[in-house]
């Protein structure tokens, strides 16, 4: 439970930020491209600091590490429409993205190490109070931006809410320290050959998601001719199947196993890709959507349980193939808009059909594998 209200806690935080970017580009009077320049700076943040938390959970422990990042996270919320103007907003919004990438990988790490513990899958319906958090953040965040709430006051009441309800939730977080005598980890992790495989299956998979959450609305618009007040139906139809299928994902794993679930994922969210390729009608394209995001929904949660129990320790495993996959999410949502650029967007979403069949063709790098050992003369030294 207590892992659980971790992962809502994270998700809370950006659902609520999300929410209130309109407010902090008219308070600087950014431009769409400076704009996106800052919203930029998150994902870097993000990209270069995962790799090198692996260390700092061996030194401090899973526990202490998440409590103090999800602290920090919840803090974060409320200094991004402080900024007096874009320089400090970047610098800002790239801090927030460190700190967000980095409480990921332990607050996935816990969520191993608690699956191991229970012995059955849990992980989707973790990812899955993720989305539920997203959810009950954006709608706050919905509510105060309609009834005309200073961002400042509404992201520092949620950012003090938020951080009251981790305080409450880390004691009860599961304790794992390093075995004594283990070696740290390199202070920049980098993924091995089998969690390679993962990483990229992990990519795929975040491919879809990234494309499907920035372009659908858009894609309706454009390619089905349906009205904005119906586009934006796709995006909610998209958002409720992937809850929908990490909240139920992990009956699906207990019976079919992590190998099956992917490949079956991966074969449902080509199906919606291929249908939104093929569809000109506004309700076969959200469909689709549905369709990509119920099969894309537990396949990360997946990957990185994969990830966490093939490597030495969960927090290795996961900062390595996280690292891989959410730089699909940076990369995703340019190369749809550079393929239809040059031809058109239902051009552009046959490759995220591709991708998804890369899903479920790489499904079998999930198969349960031992840990990665030390070498023969370190355990001999």
């Amino acid at each position: 439970m207590a892992v659980a209200v971790t992962f809502a806690v994270h998700g809370a935080v950006t659902g609520s930020f999300a929410t209130r970017i309109p407010w902090l580009q008219e308070h600087l009077g950014a431009g769409p491209g400076e704009l996106g320049l800052a919203l930029l700076a998150p994902a870097v943040g993000s990209l270069v600091t995962m790799p090198m938390v692996g260390r700092l959970a061996h030194r401090a422990g899973v526990r202490p590490a998440t409590r103090l990042l999800i602290a920090l996270w919840c803090v974060m919320l409320a200094l991004p429409p402080l900024a007096p103007d874009l320089a400090v907003l970047w610098v800002t919004l790239l801090v927030y993205g460190a700190v967000a990438g980095m409480c990921d990988v332990v607050m996935n790490a816990e969520g191993i190490e608690v699956e191991q513990r229970l012995g059955r899958s849990i992980m989707p319906g973790l990812h899955g109070m993720w989305s539920v958090g997203g959810l009950v953040g954006g709608a706050v965040g919905v509510l105060a931006a309609q009834a005309g709430v200073d961002a400042r006051v509404h992201l520092a009441a949620m950012a003090a809410a938020l951080l009251a309800v981790s305080l409450v939730a880390g004691p009860s977080l599961l304790d794992v320290r390093a075995p004594a005598g283990q070696a740290a980890p390199p202070r920049f992790v980098l993924p091995s050959r089998g969690l390679l495989v993962l990483g990229l299956v992990g990519f795929c998979a975040v491919f879809g998601e990234s494309a499907a959450q920035d372009w659908c609305g858009v894609y309706l618009t454009q390619v089905t001719g349906a009205s904005p007040g119906v586009a934006a139906a796709a995006y909610t139809g998209f958002a409720f199947t992937m809850a929908a299928g990490r909240l139920f994902g992990d009956l699906v794993v207990r019976r079919l196993g992590a190998v099956v679930t992917v490949r079956t994922s991966g074969l449902v969210a080509a199906l919606g890709a291929g249908l939104v390729v093929l569809t000109r009608t506004p309700a076969l394209a959200i469909a689709g959507f549905m369709l990509i995001g119920l099969g894309v929904a537990a396949v990360v949660p997946l990957v990185f349980a994969a990830a966490g129990n093939a490597a030495r320790t969960p927090s290795e495993g996961v900062a390595g193939v996280a690292t891989i996959s959410y730089t699909s999410g940076f990369v995703a949502p340019s190369m749809i808009g550079a393929v239809a650029a040059v031809s058109s967007l239902p051009v552009s979403f046959a490759l995220v059909t591709a991708t998804m069949l890369a899903v479920g063709l790489g499904a079998g790098a999930l198969a349960r594998r031992p840990p990665a050992q030390e070498p023969e003369s370190a355990a001999v030294a």
